[in-house]
């Protein structure tokens, strides 16, 4: 009989949640970066191990709201954490817990759900006799299913987490077919590769203030090319200066990284266009927010 487990991935920004869950995965299907709340939304991510399927829900890093964007990031965590079969609980052992992790860490206590405790970033630690006290401070929080300390950058102990959710797997059907390694579309995950360049690229408030919506994504008939069209928001008509820059330097720069990776990823030459529009405080418009398919509601 084949199994499956549903697994959410959650902790704060910048933990390492969705660099886990590309690890896991095999592909880079999230969004990664060092600027904070990277990710917007609930990505699903997929992993096939003999009869065993595994569905993890990679969140938005739990953080304290200040716009409507926020809310509704926040409210995608509650919902993931919500009829599921475990949870991974993921934190910067370099950082202390944050008033939201405390806040999320004791309703999982209430739900009696199956937590696994992944404490990542131990490469950053001066010595391993420092790892001690952090489990210790943690396990005292709750009981954990297990506790795993890794290195997502270093590839070390993913294994791990690997093993322990497949022990957690029930009989069932398979949800998605064999060869699928996510349900985002593939216009979701082109704007997402966009938006990562530019996140790499700009500085301060700029990155956060950016949606990227693709509008065009189709293979030519006559040569083995992919055109994307792709439209790029900002919050203020200053902002959209600093995004295209000095000639359109920057804009060149992060649309080029941009291609490569995505003809990394669809293994197909590709033809990228990208415009800068300004849509004023889009973070604050429920209407703006829906249309750029980060909300539910």
């Amino acid at each position: 009989m084949p199994k499956t487990a549903f697994v959410t991935i959650a902790g704060r920004t910048n933990a390492g949640k969705s660099s886990l869950l590309n690890a896991i995965v095999g592909e880079k299907i999230a969004s990664v970066s060092s600027k904070p709340q990277t990710t917007r939304t609930r990505i699903t991510g997929i992993r096939n191990i003999g009869d065993t399927q595994l569905v993890f829900f990679d969140t938005p890093g739990l953080h304290k709201p200040v716009n409507k964007l926020s809310d509704h990031m926040l409210d995608t965590v509650k919902e993931s954490v919500s009829d599921i079969d475990a949870v991974v609980f993921m934190v910067d052992c370099t950082r202390r817990l944050g008033q939201q992790e405390e806040g999320l860490l004791n309703s999982l206590k209430e739900s009696n759900m199956p937590v696994i405790l992944v404490i990542n970033k131990i490469d950053l630690l001066r010595s391993k006799d420092e790892l001690a006290p952090i489990i210790a401070s943690l396990t005292s929080k709750m009981d954990f299913q297990a506790v795993i300390p890794v290195s997502v950058t270093e590839n070390n102990g993913i294994d791990i987490v690997i093993d322990e959710i497949c022990a957690l797997a029930e009989e069932s059907i398979h949800y998605f077919p064999e060869d699928m390694i996510t349900d985002q579309p593939e216009k979701v995950l082109a704007g997402e590769m966009i938006r990562e360049k530019l996140l790499e690229l700009l500085n301060d408030e700029v990155p956060h203030g950016i949606a990227v919506a693709v509008e065009e994504m189709k293979e030519r008939e006559d040569k083995d090319i992919l055109d994307i069209s792709a439209v790029i928001y900002c919050e203020r008509e200053s902002h959209k200066g600093i995004v295209i820059g000095k000639g359109g330097a920057m804009l060149k720069k992060a649309s080029t990284a941009a291609r490569i990776e995505l003809e990394g990823f669809f293994q197909i030459k590709v033809n990228l266009k990208c415009w800068v529009k300004v849509k004023e405080d889009w973070r604050n418009r429920e209407g703006l927010i829906r249309s750029f398919g980060l909300s539910d509601k």
